[in-house]
């Protein structure tokens, strides 16, 4: 069932309605099906409590969110990290190495022209290929394979490596990768840095670059009351980047 419509309430609390054959309920009460199908994008209904809710047309942002998780996903404030140190764009060719549900592939897809993914789980590669279905991206490729054994690819942009030991695929990232291309490694522990930047320094073709880990903290601004929020995403992983200096090993 498809994503219809988001309502957004005064406090910026999202809902997100699937379908419109039947009643939708919220905390703040139920809007009845005959509402929504009639409300467009920046039209209002209300509850049956008299809540009132903004009704907007879903786009890439809330498709994501409400995508089918398997394994931990890549967070968004890591995905932006790799997007602004790589420079990717709508000309850039991705390989990503241990797909899981496919989210960082899919949110790589929205701005690139082509992403090749491989998982080598079936049940992983699964959740991926209905993900990458649901949000209409025709330029995924998803691949059961092995990621270790090579990638089929040759002159990519860019390389993104979330899997167990990543240091074993460092000699296929340079294989595939065109010169000047990144290798963005995402890993959770410091001995999966510390051995994936060891086998980088070992590849002739690679030039490590730096390794960065990005905490988020949100704020609640509510007129003169500004304080951080008392939930804060901490750690999640640390992301390492490589860049291909040449082309002879």
């Amino acid at each position: 069932m498809k994503l219809e419509k988001v309502l957004v309430s005064g406090s910026g609390k999202l809902f997100y309605v699937k379908g419109l054959d039947a009643d939708y309920h919220t905390q703040f009460g139920m809007v009845k099906k005959d509402d929504l199908r009639k409300a467009a994008s920046g039209d209002s209904v209300k509850t049956n409590t008299g809540k009132e809710l903004f009704v907007l047309s879903p786009g890439f942002s809330d498709l994501y969110r409400k995508i089918r998780r398997g394994p931990q996903i890549v967070p968004l404030k890591d995905i932006a990290a790799i997007i602004a140190a790589t420079g990717i764009g709508r000309e850039s060719v991705v390989v990503d190495a241990g797909s899981g549900s496919g989210a960082l592939a899919c949110f790589l897809a929205n701005i690139v022209k082509e992403v090749y993914t491989y998982e080598i789980r079936p049940d992983f590669f699964a959740i991926a290929l209905q993900n990458v279905k649901e949000l209409g991206l025709g330029n995924v490729k998803v691949k059961n394979k092995d990621a270790y054994a090579g990638f089929d690819e040759k002159n990519v942009d860019l390389v993104t490596l979330d899997l167990a030991e990543p240091w074993k695929a460092v000699g296929a990232a340079a294989d595939c990768l065109n010169v000047g291309g990144f290798l963005a490694s995402y890993s959770p522990t410091t001995p999966q840095v510390t051995d994936f930047v060891s086998a980088v320094s070992k590849e002739p073709r690679l030039m490590s670059l730096k390794t960065i880990e990005i905490i988020e903290r949100e704020w609640e601004a509510n007129d003169r009351k500004v304080r951080p929020k008392s939930a804060a995403i901490g750690h999640s992983g640390f992301l390492s980047f490589a860049r291909k200096i040449s082309k002879s090993e």
